[in-house]
């Protein structure tokens, strides 16, 4: 990532907006909040948008919404950040995994029903690196199952599926931590839903559950979004389409080039799917000799994520093992981030491919 150059192209409108939150001293929810929250919404297409204060705590008060709760086993995928995990278990439910899709990454929904149990109350679909999952397969499943679906969207803002933005169920939420596609300049995520009842509250719950300054009707939180944050993301909210516009066509430009490399995959994107490229994943058997090689020549590349979560230490209670997910234990050995943001050369692409040939050639 390249966070000054994005924040050098809009400078004079953010120094604007932050000088004028300063001025105001108005720092905690209100009308910057608000109007940010309005306008998220409207370029979703969705009822609602409720801004918290990251997008971990997103996903834990919308699951709360949903009334999980001790005893409650929520299903997600085994590759992804741990907060998706940690939600959950901060409800007191039990997150059980399923293997993904070896193409994609994704979860897998031809593997999802038999992990059905009659303590399953929802399905969490991770929409990684800007990709969507098989929505439609999986929105099936939790109907005929009686499931709520929240979609772990962190990464895929402005995704699209069969040209519908998020969120396709009745749910999403997003993180607005700064690498992010729109980032904040702190942490910071919101909860979109076209369910009412979610709506109000996760309204509540974000803040203490508070009817009134000093009165609450409900245990709640302190998740908060900040205004300060907020008016950034109402400044950069403006910018995203154009900035997914420039991803993709980077993405394309490292298909094009390195569509004829032996040894290495690149990703795939089917013709119903739009992939906003949060991250730029190639997979090679050959990755961490691939990824050393490329740091010495002044390429930043990374791994997300090198350990699955089921192999996490934290996770060790859950009584997984290695070999359980054989499809996202092997990915984790082989994916590789390459340099991906809206402000990327297409001299720094050609560059960075250069170097991956030149390292492939030898390996």
């Amino acid at each position: 990532m390249d966070l000054k150059a994005q924040y050098a192209s809009i400078k004079p409108e953010i120094d604007k907006v932050i000088d004028n939150v300063l001025t105001n001293t108005s720092f905690i929810l209100g009308p910057l909040v608000k109007d940010f929250e309005n306008n998220l919404a409207k370029f979703c297409s969705c009822k609602h948008a409720i801004g918290t204060s990251s997008g971990t705590s997103a996903l834990f008060l919308a699951l709360k919404a949903y009334g999980v709760k001790e005893g409650d086993e929520v299903i997600t995928a085994p590759n992804s950040f741990i907060a998706t995990a940690e939600a959950i278990i901060h409800c007191g439910a039990t997150p059980v995994f399923v293997d993904v899709d070896e193409e994609t990454m994704l979860i897998d929904p031809t593997k999802i029903k038999e992990k059905i149990t009659p303590k399953t109350k929802g399905i969490i679909p991770v929409h990684l690196y800007g990709q969507i999952c098989e929505m439609e397969a999986i929105m099936k499943i939790a109907e005929e199952h009686k499931l709520f679906i929240i979609e772990d969207a962190a990464q895929a803002i402005n995704a699209e599926y069969i040209w519908k933005k998020l969120p396709l169920s009745e749910t999403a939420i997003f993180s607005f931590f700064p690498a992010k596609n729109l980032g904040a300049y702190g942490d910071a995520g919101a909860v979109i839903t076209n369910n009412e009842d979610v709506a109000k509250k996760v309204l509540k719950l974000r803040d203490h559950g508070r009817i009134g300054k000093y009165e609450s009707d409900m245990i709640g939180y302190g998740a908060r979004l900040d205004a300060l944050q907020a008016a950034v993301l109402n400044v950069k909210l403006q910018y995203l389409s154009s900035w997914t516009t420039m991803r993709r066509y980077n993405s394309h430009l490292y298909n094009q080039l390195l569509a004829d490399q032996p040894g290495l995959i690149i990703p795939c994107e089917a013709e119903h799917r739009k992939n906003v490229y949060y991250m730029y994943v190639i997979r090679t058997k050959h990755r961490d000799v691939l990824m050393d090689k490329l740091k010495m020549k002044g390429v930043s590349c990374g791994i997300h994520y090198p350990v699955p979560l089921h192999l996490q230490h934290a996770l060790a209670f859950l009584g997984y093992k290695e070999g359980d997910f054989p499809i996202a234990e092997k990915a984790a050995k082989e994916i590789l981030s390459l340099p991906m943001y809206p402000e990327l050369t297409p001299e720094q692409i050609k560059y960075v491919v250069a170097s991956i040939k030149e390292v492939m050639k030898d390996v």
